[in-house]
């Protein structure tokens, strides 16, 4: 057994030291480094790093940068990069080879050859689990964060990090943490100009193959509870398993798998976790770019433009073109089992491009129909990022979460059927932003009458047959100056035929909904592609600087964060 553990232990010294000299060959000093920590409202974080590179004279050229993370719950989507406004794309969790968690950044013709100073921008615009309580004050959250490292780094940095706590928080109430060695014993604080609290940690003489912890407390009552990591006391036996893993997987490598029983059950829980991650990634259809904050709030998005900007889910999506559709007299629904729909001539004025594409769509059949739909979202996702180009992504979306919860708020408030069913009717486009949508309007119209809105038959084709013979002294009288309306349906009704249509859209006209979304995210925010290998060696050609990020725990706690590589 003493055997076995020693060749474990020798097998990881000698893989390590050879990532170790693969790394000697790199050497630079970066020069300048500018880092934006965004504590964001929903308790997730954004990052903003500016790197200035000056490689050695004897350096190999800078070719691929290493990002590390403060852990593995980043949204690798959500990542842009870029060099002086140019973007890049070769972007890829699968080729970094730092420490811990992170992507690498392959700078393409943008490398830094030796002797020579190049920058690059990377924005990653999520990652989670990062807040934790306060461990001297229950009603603050800790917010404690070390930028990325690189240990083949040389020479000193001009280091700046700048927290932007989030919005509503008081200028009087957040607390800083002491600040690392190197550092002023304070941050200089200030205003962004969203008006959010910052604080700015800034040295000509840092040691970027250092780790540096910066952190900040705030009231708790800033970010959701549910977002708050609490440490778990059992932790350490999560950590023994991913040590274990490792060292099987470093056998594995070396010695073709000495340990079949660790190697397959490590392989295994590999291919579950690509498999649950690649589902993941099919329905995050956004490209990047629109995750980029830009300032203040873009109006006069439609509903639709809206639910895409939120990366609502595309069955609710095209289900809320359809109504739209309906309500505009521009179609009418034929079937709803399959689901056909029929033109309405002549063409209201004024209809959205991915409506007229979405009437074009339904006429083929089959899978032209289904590529059809595709193309329209396609073609919606690439127009919206034109529109909020220069805007904050952020703050458009609770602009329209506002939105959607006053128009759920006139209907909830309303005191009769009647006012009830004109305010549904009014903002039904906005209501189905609510990720509760389907039992919200169980619950709101469960228990009474609806009156039918003056569309509801093109949506219904049953009811529409059915109504056709319905005397005219039977039609009651809507609330709205004496105009005609529907008769009433009991609300039970109504809502499980509202939720129905959305639930069945997939179903019946597009099948899989994550196959159908995967393909547009193939589109619009494509995996970046794999980076090179040098020729048999299996190890990729080139390289920048391996670094790693972490976020700590609690206020004034050391940030456990293994340095870089190479």
């Amino acid at each position: 057994m003493r055997k076995y553990i020693a060749v474990l232990f020798l097998v990881s010294v000698l893989l390590l030291s050879t990532s170790t000299a693969r790394a000697q060959s790199y050497s630079f000093n970066l020069s300048d480094f500018v880092v934006n920590v965004f504590w964001n409202e929903d308790g997730t974080i954004s990052i903003d790093y500016v790197y200035t590179f000056k490689n050695d004279a004897a350096g190999h050229i800078i070719d691929y940068v290493d990002v590390g993370m403060p852990n593995s719950n980043f949204v690798e989507s959500s990542i842009y990069a870029d060099v002086g406004g140019k973007s890049i794309t070769d972007i890829s969790s699968s080729g970094y080879e730092g420490t811990g968690s992170g992507v690498a950044v392959g700078m393409g013709s943008y490398s830094i050859p030796a002797g020579k100073t190049g920058s690059l921008h990377v924005f990653i615009g999520k990652v989670s689990h990062v807040i934790y309580p306060d461990d001297k004050d229950q009603n603050y959250v800790s917010a404690d964060f070390a930028p990325a490292q690189f240990k083949t780094a040389h020479g000193s940095t001009n280091l700046s990090v700048t927290f932007h706590l989030p919005k509503g928080v008081k200028p009087e109430e957040p607390r800083w943490h002491p600040s690392p060695s190197g550092f002023p014993s304070q941050p200089e604080t200030s205003l962004d100009n969203e008006g959010r609290v910052t604080y700015t940690w800034q040295s000509a003489n840092a040691s970027i193959s250092q780790v540096y912890n910066f952190g900040a407390s705030f009231p708790k009552q800033y970010v959701p509870d549910s977002a708050v990591v609490h440490p778990n006391p059992f932790a350490w036996v999560s950590t023994l398993f991913v040590w274990v893993g490792t060292v099987f997987a470093l056998v594995g490598n070396s010695l073709g798998c000495l340990i079949p029983a660790g190697c397959i059950g490590f392989f295994v829980l590999m291919i579950f976790s690509g498999a649950a991650s690649e589902k993941k990634r099919k329905l995050q259809y956004l490209p990047p770019k629109i995750s980029i904050e830009g300032h203040g709030i873009k109006r006069g998005l439609t509903a639709v433009e809206a639910a895409i900007l939120m990366e609502q889910p595309m069955d609710k999506i095209m289900t809320m073109i359809l109504f739209s559709l309906v309500k505009k007299n521009a179609a009418q629904v034929a079937t709803r089992d399959p689901l056909e729909i029929e033109s309405i001539t002549p063409t209201p004025e004024g209809l959205q491009p991915y409506e007229t594409e979405f009437l074009a769509a339904f006429k083929e059949k089959g899978p032209e129909r289904a590529k059809g739909l595709q193309t329209m979202m396609v073609n919606a996702i690439k127009l919206l990022g034109e529109k909020m180009k220069g805007f904050s992504r952020r703050e458009t979306v609770a602009y329209y979460k506002d939105i959607m919860q006053k128009a759920w708020a006139q209907v909830e408030a309303a005191d009769t059927p009647e006012v009830k069913s004109q305010k549904y009717d009014e903002n039904m486009e906005w209501t189905m932003l609510d990720g509760n949508y389907n039992e919200r309007t169980r619950r709101v119209f469960t228990g009474g009458p609806v009156f039918i809105p003056m569309w509801w038959p093109r949506y219904d084709p049953v009811y529409r047959q059915a109504s056709a013979s319905i005397p005219k002294a039977s039609i009651s009288q809507a609330p709205s100056g004496g105009k005609v309306s529907m008769p009433r349906l009991p609300g039970a009704d109504f809502a499980a035929s509202i939720v129905g249509g959305v639930q069945g859209f997939s179903q019946k006209v597009v099948g899989n909904i994550n196959d159908f979304t995967g393909k547009i995210t193939n589109q619009t925010n494509p995996v970046p592609k794999p980076t090179t290998t040098s020729g048999g060696g299996g190890f990729r050609s080139g390289g920048g600087g391996h670094s790693c990020a972490c976020a700590c725990a609690c206020a004034g706690c050391a940030c456990a964060c293994a340095g870089g590589g190479r």
